[in-house]
């Protein structure tokens, strides 16, 4: 898979093959019905060759359907061998591939690849009502909010009744996009878009996605002190005094993991994407927390961690008009 001269980032049938490979692996299944009993369904054959390559027929539901059909391939006109090569290039490449570089190395024009990389993204989404929640008894989960980018709406004060902030000079984090994190040390992260940090929303992250049977490290910030008492156990580290770790027995307290999440995510919005409009951040994290949590240390290989992104594309549809929506822009 890493040799870019494989037939399946060239030759569209066997990309083809290889997509149903992937998202069949049992033989063809309906999308519009359900329908997975071989006997009832069809490849579409004929040597006039007047249908689309890859058509398969339902005969529950009188459909006809492709291995592109219900992912975000699906009403594509790009082949489906420039398909699978992006997604090796997104899977592959630690911090990101900007659309530039995807139209200039696959042929297709810029707006092509922009909207491509964006469902790429969103194929990254991970399902976390069913993947559950991080950490767990006897395992620990770090949290720590970071601060990227301007914001696109400045943020309203509560003191001023609601008018914007008016600092003079630099304004901290007060106009900056606002990212919490949470990692489980040696497992999963997971990064969200808030627009507000407030020890209520916080919460809401923190309760949602972190198990409460975990014990949970964090900064000093008073974000965290009425939150931490409802986990197993809940340490700080005062990196205002400088304290960036210490040992408590045979524990290491210290947010440095999550810091590295951090590292990674802003180095590629800084060094390979430069810009990202607010109404597009939430697609980022996700491609960012895909790739980490398949990361080389956890033992994934590009090979796989393309073949997951190529899963993750069931179920999943991007359209033009929905690239443009936000509830924070």
């Amino acid at each position: 898979m890493t040799a870019f001269n494989d037939p399946i980032f060239h030759d569209e049938d066997k990309a083809r093959a290889h997509l149903e490979t992937i998202r069949w692996p049992h033989g063809p299944n309906c999308p519009h019905c359900g329908n997975i009993d071989p006997d009832k369904i069809a490849k579409v054959e004929g040597k006039k060759q007047t249908h689309r390559k890859g058509l398969y027929y339902c005969n529950e539901c009188k459909g006809t359907f492709t291995v592109t059909v219900g992912t975000v391939m699906e009403r594509s006109k790009v082949p489906l061998a420039k398909w699978v090569y992006a997604f090796h290039l997104y899977a592959s490449s630690k911090k990101g591939m900007s659309a530039h570089q995807l139209h200039r190395m696959l042929g297709v024009t810029y707006k092509t690849a922009w909207f491509m990389a964006h469902r790429i993204r969103e194929a990254m989404k991970e399902d976390v009502a069913s993947s559950g929640p991080l950490g767990g008894e006897g395992k620990t989960v770090e949290a720590d909010e970071t601060y990227i980018g301007k914001r696109e709406t400045p943020r309203v004060s509560a003191q001023r009744k609601g008018r914007p902030y008016i600092k003079k000079g630099k304004s901290g984090g007060a106009q900056k996009r606002i990212v919490v994190g949470l990692v489980e040390r040696g497992g999963k992260a997971r990064m969200f878009h808030l627009n507000d940090a407030t020890k209520d929303t916080v919460r809401e992250v923190l309760v949602r996605n972190a198990d409460r049977a975990s014990t949970l490290y964090t900064d000093e910030s008073r974000l965290y002190t009425e939150t931490g008492t409802e986990y197993a156990g809940h340490r700080t580290v005062k990196h205002s005094a400088k304290e960036y770790a210490r040992r408590e027995g045979d524990a290491v307290v210290h947010s440095n993991t999550i810091e590295g999440v951090f590292s990674i995510f802003k180095r590629g919005m800084i060094g390979i994407y430069q810009h990202c409009g607010e109404a597009h951040l939430h697609r980022y994290l996700a491609e960012f927390d895909f790739r980490y949590n398949r990361r080389a240390a956890l033992k994934v290989s590009d090979r796989e961690r393309t073949d997951d992104l190529i899963r993750g594309t069931a179920g999943k549809r991007l359209t033009y008009n929905q690239t443009d929506k936000t509830a924070y822009a």
